[in-house]
């Protein structure tokens, strides 16, 4: 590991924007808050494919992959980040290392190959991803960006990254630390007003972003930056102008909002999309923000207009599933913001909470799902498979809501499940994708397939039951 990789990894797990890394002494802070990951134990994600979810949603820019082949494969796409417009991201860039260069190095193939997007492709800025293999034969892409950069006239941004570096959240870290040290403050807007945010840690999956910005467009609130959802090079340069931060997911991007409040002083505050009320809390914390930094004080009862508007509308909508699904049992295999943001919007739907896991989430996260749930919440560190599929054989929950991985066990216990992680196809932010949500865990509780699956099989009924 290259002693700027390691300086910058010193500097992420110094954050003080955590109240349990500022509370460990000097060593234990440097180990960081999580295990570090060994050979062949790379699942759930290693630090270059953290650093690729991070930033790939960023449409207009190529994704340019320094290493195997298998890197590009692995990372590309591996998210429903939708775009209002340039497709570039969606494009698989590599250098496609192979044993030669392995040998003699890689990085005359790395600077041929920003030359040929940069030729043919022409996009605002090109960001290069430093993989486990280059990192090893020490390849430079710091040296090779820079020289890049000067002979093709754009933007060329380093993200070193291997995967050997950590696990996936230090990825998504060590991503953001490339935009603040590269991106963010190089532009300056065109324009600029009393109302303009930066939304950080917001990936847009299968279009969320757009369920939100029609409230805050109607709020008056302009959208300077979102990271990285849906956005461009030249926003997120220019994100240091916004008057106020929202972080949607702490545990992915927190640098940046620290970072960003201590180079600019801008304020930031930790919100959610998901629900009515948390929906609603976000709009009124961003109006009480933007005020505080010089904003007329009339968005306050602007928000409280907005809310009143849309919050009778939602619950009006959810009344008929309320009805169906009161007292049906959830069980939340997920992390980070959502074990706290999702089991708030379940709730307002009428669905009990028998467990949500914590795995990936932060002490904050923790505190409010005590305070949602009060003193019946059931965190769950770290559930294997045998006991998840234990509990939806028991009937312990109607439902799991997970991620893909996690499936096949409610498969396999011939239980309803529904995706909530990063790979669904459905919106589930606002007051709009609260309603989606709740529709769609009615479909699949519902779904007369289950009773199908749990019948007995004809060879297993009794014979005087086949006789008739």
């Amino acid at each position: 590991m290259s002693a700027s990789l390691k300086t910058r990894i010193a500097q992420v797990f110094d954050e003080p924007g955590c109240d349990v890394n500022q509370a460990k002494g000097d060593k234990e802070r440097k180990k960081g808050c999580t295990k570090q990951l060994t050979p062949g134990a790379a699942a759930g994600g290693c630090a270059f494919d953290g650093a690729k979810i991070a930033l790939q949603p960023i449409v207009d820019v190529a994704h340019l992959v320094h290493g195997p082949i298998a890197c590009e494969g692995n990372g590309w796409d591996n998210r429903h980040s939708a775009s209002s417009g340039p497709q570039v991201y969606r494009s698989g860039f590599t250098t496609d290392m192979s044993e030669f260069d392995v040998i003699y190095g890689g990085e005359k193939r790395l600077f041929k190959a920003i030359r040929e997007i940069a030729e043919k492709v022409k996009p605002p800025a090109i960001f290069v991803y430093q993989t486990c293999v280059p990192a090893m034969i020490g390849d430079d892409i710091e040296a090779v960006c820079q020289r890049a950069s000067e002979r093709f006239g754009l933007p060329v941004i380093p993200v070193d990254a291997p995967g050997f570096a950590g696990p996936k959240n230090l990825g998504n870290k060590l991503g953001a630390e490339a935009l603040l040290d590269h991106v963010i403050g190089t532009v300056e807007p065109e324009i600029t007003t009393p109302y303009d945010i930066n939304i950080i840690g917001e990936y847009n999956l299968s279009g969320e972003l757009w369920q939100v910005k029609p409230l805050l467009d109607a709020l008056g609130v302009r959208v300077l930056a979102c990271l990285s959802g849906d956005g461009r090079y030249r926003e997120i340069a220019s994100a240091h102008r916004a008057k106020a931060n929202m972080m949607v997911c702490s545990k992915s991007m927190i640098n940046v909002a620290t970072r960003m409040q201590q180079r600019w002083g801008i304020p930031y505050f930790e919100g959610s999309f998901y629900g009515i009320a948390d929906m609603s809390q976000t709009l009124r914390d961003i109006a009480r923000l933007l005020v505080q930094t010089g904003a007329p004080a009339d968005i306050v009862d602007r928000a409280e207009a907005l809310i009143a508007a849309e919050e009778p509308r939602a619950y009006e909508r959810l009344r008929a599933y309320r009805e169906r699904l009161s007292g049906k049992r959830v069980l939340l295999i997920t992390g980070g913001v959502k074990s706290w943001s999702v089991v708030s919007a379940l709730q307002e739907a009428g669905l009990e909470i028998v467990g949500t896991s914590v795995k990936k989430s932060t002490k904050e996260d923790k505190q409010r799902i005590k305070e949602i749930m009060g003193d019946d919440a059931h965190m769950i560190d770290d559930l294997s498979p045998r006991e998840m599929y234990s509990m939806l054989r028991d009937a312990r929950a109607d439902i799991m809501l997970s991620g893909g991985r996690s499936q096949f066990v409610a498969l396999k216990a011939r239980m309803p499940w529904m995706d909530i992680n990063q790979e669904r196809h459905q919106a589930f932010a606002g007051y709009e994708g609260i309603v989606t949500m709740v529709a769609e865990i009615d479909k699949a509780i519902f779904n007369p397939v289950w009773q199908q699956v749990r019948a007995p099989a004809p060879w297993e009924a009794p014979a005087v039951a086949l006789a008739a």
